[in-house]
């Protein structure tokens, strides 16, 4: 219990990834790609389960190969979100606050679960999510990289794979960053299970299908969307690059 709070980390694994795949199998010095992310979970103490939302037979097999609890979900789920929305509605399973972690990202670690979980207690929240401050000018307008402006209260008022907020006098990139303004979304997610029975009803919407950014949908609808700051990245991987990249820091870091 973390906060008088039950906490489940949910793990979706997802097989068919269209970049990369089959990559939640791909050996990582040695281990799964799933099995890295598994244990890196197991770590925090902060949680009182940790379980794969898994896809395929494939990843059922290998979850169960390092000792690990898995959950079917249907291929057809769209989302991360969708599948832990699955696994609140069919596996019989209780928590006051869900974590989303995503199964292609193994260098996750505990200090950016403390930052994401630090308002879990304030029964107004209902979803969290973390921002990092971004240094580096060519990222502002880098479209893979979501960026995301909040409110005075630190709730998100939108995300954009474009430059939020747009500056429309200065375009010194240098300058604009010596701000401190924009940040970019760190893709690790916390919800309760109201927010995922409305999360469940909700259709995505125009904006979400234009960005891309699932979280649109939910601030059009008014879900109040937390968000944190933290130092951390994620690091997902989602090409063959990304992989020899993953290698490497995993050995450097004799993990």
């Amino acid at each position: 219990m973390y906060k008088n709070k039950k906490i489940i980390c949910v793990i979706p694994a997802r097989l068919a990834s269209s970049r990369f795949p089959n990559k939640i199998l791909a050996p990582i010095a040695g281990k799964p790609m799933l099995q890295r992310v598994w244990e890196a979970a197991k770590k925090v103490p902060l949680f009182d389960e940790v379980v794969c939302a898994v896809d395929s037979q494939e990843a059922e097999s290998l979850v169960k190969s390092f000792g690990g609890t898995s959950i079917m979900t249907a291929i057809s789920c769209k989302s991360g979100t969708a599948r832990i929305v699955e696994v609140v509605e069919k596996s019989g399973l209780d928590a006051d606050i869900w974590i989303n972690w995503q199964g292609d990202e193994p260098f996750i670690n505990e200090e950016m679960i403390h930052n994401l979980l630090q308002s879990c207690d304030n029964n107004n929240e209902f979803i969290w999510s973390l921002k990092k401050l971004i240094t580096k000018p060519e990222q502002i307008d880098a479209p893979n990289i979501a960026k995301v402006v909040c409110d005075a209260q630190g709730y998100a008022l939108f995300f954009s794979r474009s430059a939020i907020p747009y500056s429309r006098d200065e375009r010194d990139m240098d300058k604009l960053i010596e701000r401190k303004i924009y940040f970019k979304h760190v893709g690790l997610y916390a919800y309760t299970t109201r927010a995922l029975k409305m999360i469940s009803q909700i259709k995505s919407s125009q904006l979400e299908d234009v960005e891309c950014l699932e979280q649109l949908s939910w601030i059009e609808h008014h879900l109040p969307l937390r968000m944190h700051e933290t130092q951390y990245e994620v690091r997902g991987i989602d090409t063959k690059e990304d992989l020899i990249q993953a290698e490497e820091m995993i050995k450097e870091q004799a993990l």
